[in-house]
């Protein structure tokens, strides 16, 4: 029966990982704690159960973002669910509690506080009726221990008292040994049964980058990766406004979002962003965006999270289709000692000293020489065994060892000359003979001033980096500015007892990134177009019409009739009903034109290792060239962008993608004078990256301006 509804709903043939066991083991009446990573498929575990089991399943959540994405997701399943909290007028909360009573209603998702208002007299009222199942969403919330304490949830507790005979399933997608132990605990479920899920996201890739030019180089990262979803987190409200300006500025779409908006701001733009209307979300890291979106392709972190808990949650909003993904963390010590001020709790030190553990356990992983992987889910009590994971900055990286002895005595003797009173930035500056006010006049004359100024700021920093790795220097956090202090092992050294052997990052080799399924690129464009005018058309985000994955699937097995498409992932009973002509109009068209057989027979046979037909020689795929064709016509970018209901960004990079193919030349995209601009500055830095060239032209040019001229030089010379 389990298999029977995951497939009619939700259009999957097999269960994930440990969802089949954590099903039965909820519908037998059992408690329930569930440990499993950000798109792991935890909604599935109370979700399937609440269409198996008689009565109402009651799901708490703190964030009235995500209940409404969880709900009209469900809704558009065919599943009766309702959300109730503080957006709803009195006269639709009125109309939804009737539902609930005349028994219309299968889930229903509510706040804690909603819950719990009025001591209690909403469960009260709702223990009136039946009752299959509690869910308890973000768990880790009604724990002191974990990241995200919210005292609302402590109240949960009271549930167990008024309904004893309902189970119980808490589920959260980071908790450690401490803090799972004091879930079950507070929430009365002592005896619940805990399922760990691994916390290993494969095809999300983690990176650490010293912070220097942060925005030059995330302004790059976009730029290289058009048209695709993702988050950049920030600490303050101030770098989220300013970021997102900035971005939009230099012509990306971007915007900002945080706790200090009104609702109906913060709204609007969490609903771009779910249409692909906006692409670039910037969000501060202490406000939780409660997004469900699947196909965001990157998580970026201008600023340093302040535990591994919120990194693993945050970098988890990335890839929850199972699609390759990037998480990029801009790391600087400045961050932390700022975080520092963010992490203590007013008036509870002991919750300040947990929060500061946290905070320095997230500060050695960015600077391990270790595995990203491996450090990430030992943390949370996993054992990977991979000697290298090929998948973040650390495995990626070629490294040289050498002996670096003297290197090391004079990082050395200046730290014992400045008297152990200073931080690494002036110990560099010092090192390097800084003429700078900020150096001490009576420093300025020791021999070690300015020894070594042969070596630049960045080698330096991975020295000091290295020194503190082999503990021959610490740094002590005490005051508000960090000093660093010598060793009795950096004292061997300095003496000539012992030598040093540095081993610093070479180069990073490129990623081998594999397509999981072989799919044709026009078709996959043609089939996307759709699923935009279908989401348009009925006001939802383009991935609750269908996920990327099943796009490809199309792409790659090109179903023909409507008995096909069950074998199609994401394609349940509704689905097939309410999209599946539309979707097998447009294949079956394409297949025609281009003379091609069905594929899917392969996905009948149940072999993961299936290729689908080789793709189409490359060129402008169909959305570019119906961009192309409007455009020649006599069209403006900005008609265009209004009549197909694409960004006016995207418009330009399929221009882009005409010039390159030389259907198009750039002087009809283009004035002359800034061609010859432009063209003049990329010729003369050949190596130069685009915020670079950028930087060296005036402000009336573009990124989109500078990607036509390079396209145009490297397409013709």
């Amino acid at each position: 029966m389990p298999n029977t509804i995951l497939k009619r709903y939700f259009g999957y043939d097999t269960f994930r990982d440990q969802q089949e066991e954590i099903i039965h083991h909820v519908c037998q009446g059992n408690h329930t704690l569930v440990v499993m990573p950000t798109g792991g498929g935890k909604s599935l575990c109370y979700q399937l159960p609440a269409l198996m089991l008689e009565g109402l399943t009651i799901v708490v959540s703190p964030l009235i973002a995500l209940m409404k994405d969880q709900v009209d997701a469900l809704v558009n399943m065919g599943i009766r669910a309702v959300a109730l909290n503080s957006s709803l007028s009195a006269e639709e909360q009125r109309a939804t509690m009737n539902s609930i009573a005349a028994g219309e209603i299968t889930l229903l998702y509510i706040a804690p506080e909603r819950l719990m208002s009025d001591q209690g007299r909403l469960l009260e009222t709702l223990s009136n009726y039946k009752i299959a199942l509690i869910a308890i969403d973000e768990a880790h919330c009604v724990s002191m221990w974990g990241h995200d304490f919210r005292p609302e949830y402590l109240q949960l507790g009271k549930i167990r008292a008024l309904l004893p005979q309902v189970p119980v399933i808490a589920l959260t997608a980071s908790a450690d040994d401490m803090t799972r132990k004091d879930i079950v605990q507070k929430l009365g479920i002592p005896e619940a049964r805990v399922f760990m899920s691994s916390f290993n996201r494969s095809n999300i890739h983690y990176y650490i980058e010293q912070k220097r030019d942060a925005y030059s180089a995330i302004v790059n990262y976009i730029a290289e990766h058009p048209q695709q979803s993702g988050i950049i987190y920030t600490l303050s409200r101030a770098n989220a406004e300013m970021l997102a300006q900035r971005l939009q500025d230099d012509g990306f779409d971007a915007a900002y979002y945080h706790a200090g908006m009104d609702a109906n701001a913060r709204n609007t733009v969490q609903e771009a962003f779910k249409k692909d209307t906006i692409r670039i979300m910037v969000a501060t890291i202490a406000f939780g965006m409660g997004i469900d979106k699947p196909d965001v392709r990157f998580v970026l972190h201008y600023n340093i999270p302040k535990n591994i808990e919120s990194y693993y949650q945050e970098t988890g909003r990335a890839g929850r289709d199972g699609l390759k993904s990037d998480a990029i963390l801009y790391y600087s010590y400045g961050d932390v000692i700022t975080m520092r001020r963010f992490t203590e709790v007013e008036n509870n030190p002991e919750r300040s000293e947990i929060m500061l553990q946290k905070l320095a356990q997230m500060d050695r992983f960015c600077n391990a020489n270790i595995c990203r992987r491996k450090m990430l889910l030992e943390y949370f009590g996993e054992t990977y065994t991979v000697e290298n994971c090929g998948s973040c900055d650390f495995c990626l990286s070629k490294r040289i060892s050498f002996e670096g002895t003297i290197i090391a005595q004079k990082a050395l003797s200046a730290v014992v000359r400045t008297e152990e009173r200073f931080g690494i930035g002036y110990l560099i500056d010092f090192l390097r003979g800084s003429r700078s006010e900020k150096i001490w006049k009576q420093h300025k004359q020791f021999k070690t001033y300015g020894i070594g100024a042969d070596i630049s700021k960045e080698k330096w920093q991975q020295y000091f980096q290295e020194l503190l790795d082999q503990k021959l220097l610490r740094r002590e956090n005490a005051g508000t500015y960090p000093r660093i202090t010598i060793t009795e092992k950096g004292k061997r050294v300095l003496a000539g007892a012992e030598e040093v052997l540095f081993t610093l990052t070479e180069e990073r080799v490129a990623v081998d990134e594999k397509k999981l399924l072989e799919y044709d690129n026009q078709l996959f464009e043609l089939l996307r177009s759709l699923r935009t005018r279908i989401a348009y058309r009925e006001a939802i985000p383009p991935y609750m019409v269908v996920g990327d994955v099943s796009l490809q699937e199309l792409a790659g097995y090109l179903p023909l009739h409507k008995t096909d498409l069950i074998h199609i992932n994401g394609f349940g009973e509704m689905k097939i009903a309410r999209y599946g002509e539309q979707f097998l109009d447009v294949i079956r068209k394409y297949a025609k034109e281009h003379q091609l057989v069905s594929q899917i027979s392969k996905k009948k046979s149940a072999k993961p290792a299936v290729k689908a037909r080789p793709k189409a020689p490359e060129g402008l795929n169909a959305s570019e060239r119906m961009t192309l064709d409007m455009f020649l016509g006599g069209k403006s970018v900005g008609e265009i962008a209004a009549i197909r209901e694409l960004h006016y960004n995207t418009i330009e990079s399929h221009l882009i993608s005409a010039i390159a193919a030389k259907e198009m030349s750039i002087e009809k995209l283009l004035p002359k004078d800034k061609i010859k601009r432009i063209r003049e500055v990329v010729l003369q830095h050949t190596d130069a990256r685009l915020a670079e060239l950028k930087s060296k032209l005036e402000d009336d040019i573009s990124y989109n301006e500078i990607k036509a001229v390079l396209t145009d030089v490297q397409s013709h010379g």
